[in-house]
C-alpha cells in the first residue's frame, strides 16, 4: 500500500503565494518522479509540475516563471512553491507519484487533492 498526504492548500488573494507539500509512505521500493496536477470545475485534470528523482523538472507554460517544484528524496516528499497566484491558478490540486513497490512493476499514484482559492 501507497499513500500520498498533501497538504498547503487554501485561499489566497491574487498576487500571494502559497506552499503545497506532499509525502508518500507506504511499501515503495523507488520512486521515478512525483508531481502536481490540477482540475478546475468542468475541465480535464492538467499537468502543473513534474521533477524526478534526478531532480529534472518540467512545468506546465502558465505557470513557468511563477511556479518551483523541488523534492526531497529522503523524506519521499514532494513541494510545489506558487507565487504571483491568479484567479486563473484556482482548482483542486493533485500529488502524484511513478512508484514501484516491492512488487515487479510501476503505476502512479495519487492524492486526494488540496482546494486552491485565488480571489479578492
Amino acid at each position: 500500500q501507497v499513500q500520498l498526504v498533501e497538504s498547503g492548500g487554501g485561499l489566497v488573494q491574487p498576487g500571494g503565494s502559497l506552499r503545497l507539500s506532499c509525502a508518500a509512505s507506504g511499501s515503495i521500493f523507488t520512486i521515478y518522479d512525483m508531481g502536481w496536477y490540477r482540475q478546475a470545475p468542468g475541465k480535464p485534470r492538467d499537468l502543473v509540475a513534474l521533477i524526478s528523482s534526478d531532480n529534472n523538472a518540467n512545468y506546465a507554460d502558465s505557470v513557468k516563471g511563477r511556479f518551483t517544484i523541488s523534492g526531497d528524496n529522503a523524506k519521499k516528499s514532494v513541494y510545489l512553491q506558487m507565487n504571483s497566484l491568479k484567479p486563473e491558478d484556482t482548482a483542486v490540486y493533485y500529488c502524484k507519484a511513478a512508484i514501484r513497490t516491492f512488487l515487479p512493476g510501476r503505476r502512479d499514484y495519487w492524492g486526494q487533492g488540496t482546494q486552491v482559492t485565488v480571489s479578492s
